[in-house]
């Protein structure tokens, strides 16, 4: 076996990046303070979005913003307890939805989704993972002519980049994909290749299961710090010290404290998301629906249906406000009319989110042995196969196979 690599956070990102420098040569093990997906890859919405490829810092969403943010249950919101906090990292917002700087991101975010895309079907067919997917496409639903025309620019984007979709305008068209929905919602767009897992915390515990049977270890350690000594990397446990050749952070929305740790300031904030899953019979849901006006998605997860979404910036430390989730299922109700909301089990996650909505992926500008795979906000499940390959070519000093400026650590 080759040098021992560390990589701390066992979630979608980390141990997909440990199976990839596993099957490099690399003797690989994984911390977490927690255990195996423990935190948002537990109860995420199981989509692969990989036609996602717009940031959510747009051009004119910061005027959009104050509407939102006035409704304490909308789909973006701000406790005001936590206002003055996030306030430098809006700041950075704002300047990333500048017409420039959005062009860049975009470009950026659509290479990686093309990586994603192609590193997740090298996944699949390595770990046999096939029987974990559902591949029944995705269908945006607008209320309205004027929402719908408002959407046509992301769906020529779409279209410059490759992605396949059709455009439903009738509620006849989309009551023939997916029937029982209201009848205010008018238009639609559908992206046929569009997958979900049929549960993320499995696929997870799938991921694990794969890396330990080819020999890999897992232990459920607090990491408190990483500093360079040597030529290697001390990591500070809460009992105890252990040094790698190199270290992969891949932590989540904790990243940047480790970050922190070497001397990297990194404006990671917190996301905080919300859903509720619903049994067996709840719905026939056909597809993965996003509801585009109100920032939620229903899904199949395990034959039952989850309603989740919406962004809480709030930070990793307030209580939860499990109203939101209440809200959201509420509107499905209406939205999805014979939708069986008993029984139901609420749940609350951490999404760790940069300003441009770009992950940081690459070397540490403070100890070129660490190596950071954090921050990608909505999208680890979707870009996890992606980043896990471009950290093995970072880890095995070979050319990227796209350009990692764009997520360097640096660049703030």
């Amino acid at each position: 076996m080759m040098a021992k690599v560390v990589v701390i956070g066992a979630g979608v990102v980390g141990l997909t990046t440990a199976l990839e420098l596993q099957r490099r040569g690399y003797s690989v093990l994984v911390l977490d303070r927690e255990g195996i997906a423990a935190q948002a890859s537990a109860g995420n919405a199981g989509a692969f979005a990989f036609s996602e490829v717009e940031p959510l810092a747009t051009p004119g969403i910061i005027r959009k913003a104050p509407k939102w943010l006035l409704d304490p249950l909308g789909p973006l919101s701000v406790p005001p307890s936590y206002a003055l906090k996030i306030a430098p990292w809006m700041f950075r917002f704002w300047k990333a939805s500048r017409l420039g700087p959005y062009k860049d991101s975009l470009r950026a975010q659509a290479s990686l989704m093309e990586q994603s895309a192609a590193a997740l079907t090298r996944l699949i067919t390595d770990i046999d993972g096939e029987h974990m997917m559902q591949r029944d496409g995705q269908m945006q639903l607008y209320e309205g002519e004027a929402e719908y025309r408002a959407s046509l620019p992301t769906w020529e984007l779409r279209r410059q980049h490759g992605i396949e979709f059709e455009l439903l305008e009738t509620r006849e068209a989309i009551a023939e994909r997916q029937p029982g929905l209201s009848p205010r919602f008018t238009h639609a767009g559908f992206t046929p290749n569009w997958i979900n897992t049929v549960d993320p915390k499995n696929w997870v515990e799938h991921l694990a299961q794969a890396f330990l049977t080819r020999g890999g270890r897992i232990e459920t350690q607090e990491t408190r710090a990483l500093f360079p000594v040597n030529g290697a990397v001390r990591i500070t446990l809460a009992d105890g010290e252990i040094d790698a050749d190199k270290v992969v952070v891949c932590a989540g929305a904790w990243s940047h404290h480790l970050a922190r740790t070497i001397g990297d300031l990194i404006p990671l904030e917190t996301e905080r998301g919300y859903n509720t899953t619903l049994p067996e019979g709840a719905f026939d849901l056909r597809m993965h629906l996003t509801f585009s006006g109100h920032g939620f998605v229903a899904t199949r997860i395990n034959g039952g249906v989850r309603i989740g979404g919406a962004v809480e910036l709030g930070g990793l430390d307030l209580p939860p406000n499990f109203k939101r989730a209440d809200t959201l299922l509420n509107k499905a109700a209406k939205f999805m009319p014979g939708l069986k909301t008993d029984g139901g089990t609420q749940w609350m996650g951490f999404r760790p989110s940069l300003p441009d909505s770009l992950p940081v992926i690459g070397a540490s500008p403070s100890a070129r042995d660490v190596i950071y795979a954090f921050g990608h906000g909505h999208l680890g499940l979707t870009q996890a196969a992606g980043t896990a390959e471009l950290v093995g070519a970072l880890v095995d000093g070979q050319p990227s196979q796209i350009s990692l400026a764009p997520f360097s650590a640096s660049r703030f």
